[in-house]
């Protein structure tokens, strides 16, 4: 019969092995993080295909694989429609917004070098880059553009990812519930549908919320005159997938192009900003996260802070629904199995 001092030193070197696989796998899932996210970025997209095909399942007699292949067509359509209506427009204006910011950035230049503290701030913003920072503007949207189009294989394959995650998510979610204890099954399932869920939910608000906030932006602008209106509407529009840090960047290149009419204009773009923001704040978003998911704008504000950090830009992105899935895993998984309290039923707040 073992001794208690061969079962001790049994169970230890079990833990032991148990931790060196932990560790193992976490610092091979940190040097593919970003494929990591790219798989996040595709589970995205199925929940939104997913959510999508359901809802015109419940409502017509097509089976729920009919269904998607209807809204993954439908869904190429409208896009195919919306670049042929209005592609030729936005793609003149982002050619103008390109010529017009460096040339805003100048002006701006040179109202900051008539003041002591306009030269105290130019050579702050200089730092960053020693050279012209005009000519940098364009060196960076030039950057930015053959980032975009290197990244198009990822795109692809996000795209393919969701969905073959949305033709059968069930396989996948059983998939992973393989991998845990058998008496932790259910709760893993539940958490998971749980995610699924609040995924959904954040994507509906959100989807609403950018358009909102695109469509007041492209029409402000227009009415004050401001170049490329619809372009700095849609990337608005854009920037609302990152909760308040995409409302500050995308607020930027609007104001530069403003500058290229007056300061007044300056003035009336910055005062429309900070006003459909608070409508977005206080009108918008209560009355659809009243039906949907909500995080706390600080959670949010620090979620992007710390998963840029992390994870660079893709972190940026997707910050705020890896703090919904975080938060769902935390709730189901920490509060009500490590701590015992009941689930209120509440969604993140």
């Amino acid at each position: 019969m073992p001794s208690t001092s061969d079962l001790s030193a049994g169970r230890f070197a079990r833990l032991l092995l148990v931790a060196l696989i932990v560790v193992t796998i976490a610092l091979l899932a940190w040097q593919i993080v970003d494929v990591m996210l790219l798989v996040f970025g595709a589970v995205l997209l199925a929940v939104m295909l997913r959510r999508s095909a359901d809802w015109l399942a419940e409502r017509t007699p097509l089976s729920d694989g009919w269904a998607l292949a209807a809204v993954v067509l439908g869904s190429i359509v409208v896009l195919g429609l919306c670049a042929w209506m209005f592609g030729a427009q936005v793609s003149e204006q982002v050619d103008q917004l390109v010529q017009v910011v460096p040339q805003a950035w100048e002006s701006v230049r040179q109202f900051l070098q008539g003041s002591s503290w306009g030269r105290g701030v130019l050579e702050t913003v200089e730092q960053f880059d020693p050279s012209s920072v005009s000519g940098g503007v364009v060196r960076e949207a030039s950057s930015l553009l053959m980032t975009v189009v290197g990244g198009l294989g990822n795109v692809l394959l996000l795209v393919a990812g969701g969905v073959y995650l949305a033709a059968q998510p069930n396989l996948y979610r059983d998939g992973v519930v393989m991998l845990v204890p058998r008496e932790a099954e259910d709760r893993t399932r539940d958490t998971l549908d749980k995610m699924g869920d609040a995924l959904g939910k954040w994507l509906k608000g959100q989807f609403l919320a950018m358009v909102m906030v695109g469509t007041m932006v492209s029409l402000g602008l227009w009415l004050l005159g401001v170049p490329s209106a619809l372009a700095l509407g849609l990337l608005a529009g854009l920037g609302e997938f990152v909760p308040l840090v995409g409302a500050v960047a995308t607020a930027i290149p609007a104001l530069l192009a403003a500058s290229t009419v007056d300061m007044t204009t300056v003035l009336y773009v910055l005062v429309l900003y900070i006003v459909i923001q608070q409508i977005e704040g206080n009108v918008i978003m209560p009355i659809i996260q009243s039906e949907m998911v909500s995080l706390a704008p600080a959670l949010a504000l620090f979620a992007v802070v710390a998963f840029g950090l992390l994870f660079g830009i893709l972190g940026v992105i997707f910050a705020t629904p890896l703090t919904v899935v975080a938060y769902v895993a935390v709730k189901k998984l920490y509060v009500e199995v490590g701590l015992g309290k009941k689930d209120t039923g509440e969604e993140p707040s």
